[in-house]
């Protein structure tokens, strides 16, 4: 979860309570002796006003898709959600149908796969927590759907992750199947690095730099951890400007009834 200071005003308690909003302290996560900054990105969805920039979500869902899916698994998150961020039912119905998801089990209790429909959740990428450290040498890959509400830092803080990653400054010592990442807490990470240049071919001929793939992909993961955010922070301005209204007319209606008493 992430720490906030304390609120300084009423009126900031009001926003960050009508748009879900954390109550900025006024400066970036604290970070460890010798750790790097986080980088400071600008996000479409970042403020009262901000929304989803959902060509940028479609990006991120096929760079999940391609990359990340192969180890971290999405269980908050079923097929048909795709709809509300621009694909067709007829869409999601092919993205379902292309994983094999679990259907149950037969008579001998031994599992049942098929084709995944709509209602099916993400296809996880292991039955269990034991295979899935198995094949990760002992580490357990997060699931990614509220990835970027966990973590201080938010989406500045997986991006960083996410390009972070290079070769270790002479003389530091890394411990065996360790990656060097200068934004992770301590530097050493069990993740290999997930994304390179060029490494995902987009559809729409959005250029696929490093940045711009990680743009993407923390973009997606934003959105599924909070996909009513824009509906929340419309919300939001409702209440605002109700309270301010009814605080004006409070206030004229005060003056008028305690005028005569004057």
């Amino acid at each position: 979860m992430v720490r906030v200071a304390a609120p300084r005003s009423l009126a900031a308690v009001l926003l960050a309570a009508c748009f879900g909003l954390a109550i900025p302290s006024g400066a970036p996560p604290a970070r460890a002796q010798g750790e790097e900054a986080l980088p400071q990105e600008h996000w479409s969805f970042s403020g009262p006003f901000g929304a989803f920039d959902m060509a940028a979500v479609q990006r991120g869902f096929q760079i999940y898709s391609e990359v990340c899916s192969n180890c971290h698994s999405m269980k908050q998150l079923q097929y048909r959600n795709l709809t509300a961020v621009g694909f067709t039912s007829d869409q999601v119905k092919a993205i379902a149908a292309s994983v094999q998801v679990p259907l149950g089990v037969n008579d001998q209790g031994e599992p049942i796969l098929g084709p995944g429909t709509p209602a099916s959740t993400f296809r996880s990428p292991f039955p269990n927590e034991q295979a899935a450290r198995a094949a990760n040498n002992g580490a357990l890959p997060p699931d990614l759907s509220v990835i970027v509400k966990a973590r201080e830092g938010g989406p500045n803080y997986v991006y960083g992750i996410l390009t972070g990653y290079t070769d270790p400054p002479a003389g530091v010592q890394m411990q065996p199947g360790m990656n060097y990442n200068k934004y992770f807490p301590g530097h050493q990470i069990a993740m290999p690095k997930p994304l390179s240049e060029g490494q995902i071919t987009y559809a729409d001929g959005t250029p696929n730099t490093l940045e711009q793939e990680a743009h993407d992909m923390v973009t997606f993961l934003t959105w599924a951890g909070s996909p009513e955010m824009v509906v929340r922070k419309q919300t939001g301005i409702r209440i605002v400007l109700f309270l301010l209204l009814m605080t004006g007319l409070t206030y004229g209606v005060k003056r008028k009834v305690w005028a005569q008493a004057h």
